[in-house]
């Protein structure tokens, strides 16, 4: 087994199971990302945001997306409120 096989086997016995279920769920779409047909609609919209970042448009911090909605960013972090 290589170095790297090892270490994430080391790595996923420390989780707790919240971050198991995450992140088995992380590496099922990987696996399977081959596998996930787009319809034309989800293809237009790739196609169209792609263009929007190529011609200089700008996302949303993550910071505000938590804001708006009416998180802080110690709750997504998991960190217990006073």
């Amino acid at each position: 087994m290589s170095d790297t096989r090892q270490h994430v086997h080391e790595l996923v016995d420390r989780l707790p199971p919240t971050q198991l279920s995450a992140v088995a769920g992380l590496l099922e779409a990987m696996i399977h990302e081959d596998d996930d047909e787009l319809s034309e609609e989800d293809r237009q919209a790739v196609t169209a945001s792609r263009e929007y970042f190529q011609k200089g448009g700008e996302g949303i911090p993550f910071e505000q997306v938590v804001a708006d909605l009416g998180f802080t960013m110690d709750q997504v972090r998991g960190h217990k409120g006073d």
